[in-house]
């Protein structure tokens, strides 16, 4: 698989500057290029511009921003990007134009430098004709705004090798993107379906069903959504959607270009957003429905067409337009029977052939994947929209794909990691407050019971277990990578106990498993303090085993680098007067201010007791309780119902990221 270290991006404006800064945040040597200089330092000052603004959010540091920066450099002469791995074309959208440059491009730069496009809309095997050896082109479709936008579709043409595909897969995770593979078909996925919703919102202009205000304010009810369509046009250009609706006419009469779209784009004007919103039902309705079943109607046909799974097409609406509930969650939500009717009423209105992928068997998603490679598998927790958040479905994935991985005799290593931003991000909050709000208490023991199990397989596996946590680990997460034999973390991960400060404590194992691993002092600093670690801390403490280079998991799974041995962690200074601390009081000690602080300095010592008294009084009885009597796993079940009945539990759960006040009910 080529190594991708210095990347080429073909086109100033606002997507490949956007694209630029993205590679140069993730440390890729970056070449920018236009055909004028102007247009160049234009480029590179929008990036300087973007990057300023974020120093002023405290989004990054000065020191960050002059790194950022410092990894671009700016050309007018395509010549200067003979040196690069990896172009990417992020140019007008013109078929012609892009053509041209990539015939000059596979002129200069080396056989296989790997090639790409940034369309939005055109063929990616039809432009691959354009370049000598076409198998190492591909389609790299990056989601507005690309800095922060962690989408990106992955598109083989029809002569694309496997192994520009896996550096594509590699690069794109390696430059912080959650990527979707998909057939190359006109639309890709998320354009497919989304172009024509918003051409939909025109039609129903059109017809006067209803105005632009309450056209936008029922699709960003009904889809959660912050913007509606129109505002989204203005937002991103009325041109770019009629241009990308015109592509997709060749598709049939459901795809054709509205009339006011395109007079609209053509006038050069944005859509006036004002008017009053009409609140009827049978206002609401109408919309809904149209624009409902064109969703449906198209991400079924994209099912039929097997331009990608299910999974894909929900991850495409959340990531790369953060929709609240992607169409393959809203299918599900609605049922079959209603989603089958308003796919009906879309094809008798276009005189369209009724998809045939609808109802349940096509809309299962795979949130937990297995990949073998030799004697090593790869089981990646691959919910990145939702952090990869624990859920039944997921539990159950998790217990599947390992137990097919460890009864397979061939297999001697199992690598677990994440994809996307996190490890593991907990268990999903949304289950507990469900089942408190219900009285289903037995529910949450039943899952947790359950997950105990999974998690008690991977423990005790014959197998040699690697968890790579490749982001964030929290809570459940955490727990899982501690069943682990060996733990890696990437530098950017972070890992902690949460759940003392959400009214609850860990109940996967966490009181038991942490306190084998670094000691019941730090275990308790850990789960009470709820102290987000970075990848060096957890190191220090001997939480993880290594801190790795994102690059350096291919090299393990491949076996070319050796796992290390468990050995004992010596603290340092600043760890060895928290451990002691904990060692010396109690809880009740501490939070009652009776505490002796041992050699640490008051501050530091005042600053735990600070935090340990935010946290909910029952979480910290019962988490000290378990780590202190060690009696195992199974022995955090046996408070599920009395932690989970408090009304702190509730209030915790119910307000993530807000500051409360416990009670100790």
């Amino acid at each position: 698989m080529k190594s991708i270290k210095t990347v080429g991006v073909v086109g100033a404006g606002t997507m490949g500057a956007a694209i630029t800064q993205k590679f140069a945040q993730e440390n890729f040597k970056v070449m920018l290029a236009d055909r004028e200089e102007t247009y160049v330092q234009r480029g590179i000052g929008n990036i300087t511009k973007m990057l300023t603004e974020g120093i002023e959010r405290k989004v990054f540091t000065k020191e960050q921003v002059d790194g950022y920066l410092s990894n671009i450099t700016g050309t007018h002469n395509l010549e200067d990007l003979k040196k690069c791995d990896l172009i990417v074309e992020a140019i007008f959208e013109d078929f012609n134009a892009k053509t041209d440059l990539f015939k000059t491009l596979s002129s200069i730069v080396n056989a296989d430098t790997i090639l790409a496009t940034n369309t939005s809309s055109y063929s990616v095997t039809e432009l691959a004709e354009s370049v000598k050896n076409p198998e190492r082109f591909i389609g790299l479709h990056y989601f507005y705004h690309a800095a922060k936008n962690r989408l990106v579709e992955i598109i083989p043409g029809a002569k694309t090798a496997q192994n520009v595909i896996d550096a594509a897969k590699s690069f794109s995770m390696l430059s912080g993107k959650d990527a979707i593979i998909c057939k190359d078909s006109y639309g890709f996925v998320v354009n497919r379906f989304f172009v024509p919703w918003l051409n939909e919102s025109v039609r129903l202009l059109h017809e006067k069903v209803a105005n632009i205000a309450t056209i936008d304010a029922v699709c960003m009810d009904v889809f959660g959504i912050g913007m509606g369509p129109f505002a989204l046009m203005n937002a991103t250009g009325v041109p770019v959607a009629y241009h990308a609706q015109k592509t997709l006419e060749r598709l049939g009469s459901l795809y054709s270009v509205a009339p006011k779209l395109k007079e609209q784009a053509l006038s050069g004007v944005q859509w006036s957003l004002e008017g009053d919103i009409d609140t009827s039902e049978e206002v609401k309705k109408n919309i809904s429905d149209r624009m409902l079943g064109v969703v449906f109607f198209v991400c079924s046909q994209l099912l039929d067409e097997k331009v990608c799974n299910a999974v894909d097409i929900n991850r495409g609406a959340k990531i790369g337009l953060k929709w609240k509930r992607g169409p393959i969650e809203l299918m599900q939500y609605y049922k079959e029977e209603n989603v089958w009717a308003a796919i009906h009423k879309i094809a008798g209105l276009y005189q369209m052939h009724v998809p045939v992928s609808i109802g349940m068997q096509y809309w299962n998603m795979q949130f937990v994947d297995l990949e073998t490679k030799g004697s090593t598998a790869i089981i990646t927790m691959n919910r990145p929209e939702d952090l990869n958040a624990l859920n039944e479905e997921v539990m159950q994935q998790l217990d599947k794909q390992f137990t097919l991985a460890n009864n397979n005799a061939s297999i001697d290593t199992i690598f677990i990691t994440g994809a996307g931003k996190a490890f593991v991000a907990g268990a999903d909050i949304k289950f507990f407050i469900k089942n408190i709000k219900a009285n289903k208490i037995k529910d949450i023991e039943t899952f947790t019971a359950y997950g105990q199990e999974v998690f008690r397989k991977i423990d005790e596996s014959p197998k040699k277990v690697v968890a790579v946590i490749n982001g964030l680990a929290l809570g459940g997460g955490l727990e899982l990578a501690l069943c682990a034999d060996v733990l890696f973390a990437m530098p950017k991960a972070q890992m902690a106990f949460p759940e003392t400060g959400i009214g609850i404590y860990p109940g996967l194992g966490g009181t038991q498993r942490s306190a084998t691993k670094i000691g019941k002092p730090m275990a308790k600093y850990l789960i009470l303090s709820g102290k987000m670690l970075s990848a060096k801390d957890a190191a220090e403490i001997g939480l993880i085993d290594k801190v790795i280079m994102p690059e350096d998991l291919y090299e393990l799974i491949a076996g070319n680098m050796p796992l290390p041995t468990n050995g004992t962690t010596k603290l340092n200074t600043k760890w060895q007067l928290i451990e002691q601390f904990f060692k010396n009081n109690t809880t009740t000690s501490i939070i009652e201010n009776k505490y002796n602080k041992g050699e640490m300095a008051s501050e530091d010592a005042e600053k735990i007791v600070k935090t340990l008294k935010r946290k909910a009084p029952v979480a910290l009885e019962i988490a000290t309780k378990l780590i202190e009597e060690a009696k195992g796993c199974e022995t955090e079940l046996q408070h599920l119902q009395t932690i989970f009945t408090t009304s702190d539990a509730l209030l915790g759960l119910s307000s993530i990221g807000k500051q409360v006040e416990y009670t100790g009910k």
